[in-house]
């Protein structure tokens, strides 16, 4: 069987270009999030793996769980992954999506893992020399992490800078060790 990457890569650029022409990406990546986390559910899970639920029956319940904030063209999407089985797809859908939505719009998303809470100057530093290497703009979330000691972890697509003392000490324990 297609790793689900494969599966969901033209279903994600299908529906990243309606969106894109339509100038709705904030609309569909909602949709599609909502579709996802729907989707992953035990129970619904249970039902696509059905073989006697008829694929209509399982993309109508899937749309009547998302609620009345789905568009017809949504709903007719839900609807073509139920016929082609690729219902389990959506969350990698979603990902993707995101992904080629980001490279539109020139964002990246980071998660900032820090041991004490960051303040405003300290964010938009941070975002500043972000943009600054990965060129775009760039959408911070910040958590905290008290066991880090100290300093920050940060994380953007690929990239990942540790400058946390936990992180620091575990370099210092791996060159001692070795």
């Amino acid at each position: 069987m297609a790793e689900t990457s494969t599966i969901a890569r033209p279903y994600a650029q299908a529906v990243f270009e309606i969106a894109k022409a339509k100038g709705q990406f904030a609309q569909w990546a909602s949709q599609l999030n909502a579709l996802a986390r729907i989707v992953a559910d035990d129970q619904i899970q249970a039902m696509i793996g059905n073989t006697s639920m008829q694929k209509d029956q399982v993309a109508a319940l899937i749309c009547d769980v998302a609620g009345s904030g789905m568009t017809d063209e949504m709903r007719n999407f839900v609807q073509v992954l139920a016929d082609n089985r690729r219902l389990n797809a959506l969350l990698e859908i979603d990902l993707q999506f995101e992904e080629l939505r980001a490279a539109a719009e020139a964002t990246q998303e980071a998660e900032v893992l820090s041991a004490f809470e960051l303040d405003a100057s300290q964010q938009q530093a941070i975002s500043g020399a972000l943009q600054k290497r990965l060129g775009r703009k760039v959408n911070l979330n910040c958590k905290i992490d008290p066991s880090l000691i100290g300093g920050a972890v940060i994380r953007a697509g690929d990239l990942v800078i540790d400058g946390s003392a936990s992180g620091r000490l575990h370099k210092l324990t791996m060159t001692v060790t070795q």
